[in-house]
Formats: structure tokens, sequence, C-alpha cells
């Protein structure tokens, strides 16, 4: 019995020495195969990494003003200081289409008031990178596109109430801007330095004019914010001027048209500005996205100033209808994309010999574009067609792809 037990432990012993063994060469051969895998898999990855990503450096222009007033791009800190907002603005790409969409809908109401006031067309890039054309409070309490604290603008003639807030109204708010940027150029002397004294003040750049004994922009020593503060606007105007060539190809159909309005003057008081708006056909909601200076339900008004409230034309609420009512100025070409050219530019081109199609009943661009697998707006831009048009029963049109 003791001979039987003493083989069945050596038996054990064995297996045990067997399994410990194989476990052994696994382990060493797993790290054999992880060792000469890993920098093979490495190399491998690290190659199509090096064959397929490319990032390029901004080209920066030639020339370049503000207002009229030249840019000395000779001078290296000039040059270093625009191209980092260059940088900034054509990467940070989602922000840079989205001021070019609310451009769409904003530079037709501010682009007048500016022209009459006798401000430069460039003053509206301010307000864009001051904003983003948003109702923005900043950290410091200033309101609105143009970002006007409480204290200035009540002294450049904007109501600044519990009920009334003109800092929000973009016509108001800008005609006081104008009155601020005017004045601005008569103390200091060019539209550079008027720009600059919007987020410096003009007393905080006037003192620093006077200790450095230089009136130059470019050439003054000032704060990180008030530095950077005109390259923004530069690369700004620059990119918006000149889409395209930064690598921004905007349809008509992204931007934000345009919205046709119309004002009701109230000069009493409104005891529900929720009522009021239903006697409008309108909600509040609408209301208030229109006239965002009404801060409260009511309107005291004891001294019965007329104010002016805006209201949406007819059709404002179906967004075909807004598209096909807004036009695409001159100063708005560059986003009408040639795809043609496009697919040039990027070793692409349209089939030489495309299929034409015989447009049945009920047959859209859409239907047709997915029926041979094409884009539509290739389609579109072969027939030229306009962005909402549809072709005729029975014609022929290119396919293109």
């Amino acid at each position: 019995m003791k001979q039987y037990i003493n083989e069945f432990k050596t038996k054990i012993l064995k297996s045990k020495l067997f399994i410990a063994f194989s476990v052994l060469i696994f382990v060493l051969t797993g790290i054999s195969l992880f060792n000469y895998s890993a920098p093979k898999e490495d190399k491998l990855y690290a190659d199509l990494f090096n064959k397929s990503y490319r990032i390029f450096s901004v080209p920066l222009p030639d020339k370049l003003d503000f207002c009229g007033e030249p840019v000395p791009l000779n001078s290296f800190d000039v040059r270093e200081r625009l191209d980092r907002e260059m940088l900034v603005n054509v990467f940070w790409q989602s922000q840079t289409i989205m001021l070019h969409k609310r451009a769409a809908r904003w530079f037709p109401v501010i682009e007048p008031i500016l022209k009459r006031n006798g401000v430069p067309d460039d003053f509206k890039y301010l307000s864009l990178i001051e904003s983003g054309f948003q109702n923005v409070i900043s950290p410091s309490d200033a309101v609105g596109f143009w970002q006007f604290l409480e204290e200035t603008g009540k002294k450049n003639g904007l109501e600044v109430s519990i009920e009334v807030d003109e800092r929000y109204s973009v016509e108001k708010s800008t005609e006081a801007a104008c009155k601020y940027i005017v004045e601005s150029k008569q103390k200091l002397g060019s539209w550079t330095v008027a720009a600059a004294s919007y987020n410096m003040g003009v007393t905080g750049i006037k003192r620093q004019i006077d200790y450095q004994e230089n009136s130059n922009y470019y050439d003054l020593m000032l704060n990180n914010e008030t530095s950077r503060y005109l390259f923004r606007i530069l690369a700004i105007k620059e990119i918006m001027k000149h889409p395209k060539k930064y690598g921004f190809y905007l349809r008509k159909a992204d931007l934000y048209p345009p919205i046709k309005t119309y004002k009701v003057q109230v000069d009493t008081t409104v005891s529900d500005w929720v009522v009021f708006a239903k006697s409008q056909n309108v909600s509040f909601k609408i209301l208030k996205i229109f006239n965002p200076w009404i801060r409260e339900k009511q309107l005291t008004n004891k001294t019965k100033k007329s104010y002016q409230v805006e209201l949406p034309m007819p059709g404002y609420d179906d967004y075909e209808h807004l598209l096909a009512e807004s036009e695409v100025r001159s100063s708005d070409t560059a986003y009408v994309i040639d795809y043609e050219e496009m697919l040039r530019d990027s070793g692409r081109e349209f089939n030489s010999n495309p299929r034409i199609h015989k447009v049945a009943l009920g047959e859209t661009v859409e239907s047709i574009a997915k029926k041979y697998d094409c884009d539509a707006a290739i389609i579109r831009s072969k027939n030229k067609l306009k962005e909402t048009e549809q072709p005729k029963v029975d014609s022929e049109i290119i396919v293109g792809c």
C-alpha cells in the first residue's frame, strides 16, 4: 500500500513539474513573440502615419492693411504676431466656420450703419472677434455684439436699465460703437490705434503712447491681450476675404441667411410682452430672439419713450424660403463653390463622358443623385440649377459622375 502511495506522489510531482514547465515555455514564447512583433508593427504604423498625415504651416499674405493703413509685415515681430493668430483661426476650424455662418446674417445689418457714420468697413471684424456675433456677457460684464460695459454704453447713448438694455440691440449698439470709434480716432490719430483703444480704453492706450513716445500701434509695448487684439481682427479679415485660400469651402446653403424684418413702434406701457407677442402672431421666444434688449416681462415706460420692436416678415419659419429669398452679395462671391475647380485641385476630374438622365415624374436632383451614387451639388453645378431648383419632367440632365 505504501508503495502505491509513493508511486502516486511521484506521478503528481512529475505532473506539476510538467505543467510548470509548459507554463514557463508559454510565457517565454509569448514574450519572444511580443518582442519580435511589436517593433515590426510599430514600424508599419509609424510608416503609415508618416505617409498619410500632413499638416502645413499657414502662408501669410504679401500685403495687409487695416482701414487702408498698411501693416508692416517686413517686421519680424509683426509677422510672428500675425502668424500666431492665422494659425489659431485657420486650425480652429469649427469656430471659424461658425463666424462665416453668422457673418452672412449680420454683416448686412452692420455694414450700412458703419458707412453712414463714416467708420471704415473693417470695423465689422472687430465686432465679430469681440462677440462671435452672439449676445454674450464677458467676465467683466461687457454685453452684446460690441461688448459694451454699462458705463460706456450709457456714455454713448444706450439705455441700460432693469427692463431695457440697448447693448443687446445690434442696430443701436452699432451706432454707439461708431460714436466711440470716431471719437477715439479723433483723439488718437489713426484707425488702427482707435481699434486697439476699443480693447484697452482711450485713456490706457494714450498713457502708453505718451510714456513710450510712440503713436504707432505696431511699435508699442502693450499688455498681451491688446498686443494680440489687432492681429486677431486682421487674421479673421484675411480668412473671411479669401476663405478658399485657407481651405474653407462653404456653400450659400451653409450660411445663415439674413431674415427680413419690420418694426412696430411702442410708446406706451406694455404690461405683458407675452400678450404683446401673441397680438403680433409670434411666440415670446421669437419676440426675444429679435429683440434681446427686452429684459423683463413688462415695459413700464413712464416717460412714453418710443421703442422700435423688430419682428420677422412672414416666411421666417420656412428655412427653404429664407434660402431662396437671400441673395449672394458681391462680397460673398468666395462662398460660391466651383465644384469642377475643387475636383481639379484635389486631383480628380468630372467624367468626360457623363451619363445623361431623362427626368421622370416625381424625380428630384436628390433622388437622381442617389440613384447614380453621385453628389447632388455636382449635378446642380453641371446643369446650372439653383440650390432649390428642380429639373423639369422629360428634360435631359447631365449626371456628371
